[in-house]
């Protein structure tokens, strides 16, 4: 049994990577800066409430959890949808400060004890958004491309010790989130909702949308020993996107 800790677990890809975890047995914590979702958890599940980016808050609720087996960085929020130039910097900042911010206190807490216990997995939540870039959405693709120069970096410090670290990038996955960036895609772009949802599923291969437990399950295996030589790699689960951007 592994101990898990899941950063933004309490609902969307977070939660059914805890769901998932749960189900092979393992000690499931989640933090979550909605506490009205912490209080739906799933039995089993142990929530606390924390802000991603709220370091002393972060601190303590890793003391509470203890040594960690398996991180993962998942918290993250879309950010606004606007051109460069017209992106205020206040958004800037709390979509960066998020999604990267997050992910590296996440991981900066969670190291020292994995190198101590000479193993560990940490799991980075990026998006295919981090890979190709994507227009109107500046500040969360730069933040997630820099989740993937982070996770290198850590899979480089952290690998002599039996630490791997790996990034997972999810294509458009199902979901209420995702329900708002089509909205305001569609505002941004004079395009209904629907065109929007069938452009992204058209820049896939696969011609459809993930959904959160396709996540949910490579992170359980990134964390598993079938992956125990699997480190500093970059694994899109998007349906294979052929053009982040397609018009339709």
């Amino acid at each position: 049994m592994s101990r898990v800790l899941i950063t933004a677990g309490a609902s969307g890809i977070g939660l059914a990577m805890a769901r998932a975890f749960a189900d092979r047995g393992d000690e499931v914590w989640v933090t979550d800066v909605d506490a009205v979702a912490l209080e739906a958890l799933p039995e089993g599940i142990t929530g606390r409430h924390c802000d991603a980016v709220d370091e002393p808050r972060l601190v303590e609720v890793m003391g509470e959890v203890g040594a960690l087996d398996v991180l993962c960085a998942n918290a993250g929020i879309a950010g606004p949808t606007a051109k460069v130039e017209d992106v205020d910097l206040a958004d800037w900042r709390g979509c960066v400060s998020v999604n990267l911010e997050g992910a590296f206190l996440a991981a900066k807490h969670a190291l020292g004890p994995m190198k101590a216990a000479g193993q560990g997995a940490v799991v980075f939540t990026s998006s295919t958004a981090g890979q190709f870039g994507y227009p109107n959405r500046a500040p969360y693709s730069a933040a997630k491309w820099a989740i993937i120069g982070l996770m290198k970096t850590v899979a480089m410090e952290a690998g002599p010790f039996g630490v791997r670290a790996n990034a997972i990038c999810p294509g458009a996955v199902e979901g209420p989130r995702m329900e708002g960036v089509l909205a305001r895609e569609a505002a941004a772009k004079g395009m209904t909702r629907d065109q929007v949802y069938d452009g992204y599923a058209a820049g896939t291969s696969m011609r459809s949308f993930v959904e959160a437990e396709d996540i949910a399950q490579m992170a359980v295996f990134l964390a598993s020993d079938a992956a125990r030589m699997v480190s500093g790699q970059v694994i899109a689960v998007d349906g294979h996107t052929e053009n982040p951007d397609p018009k339709v």
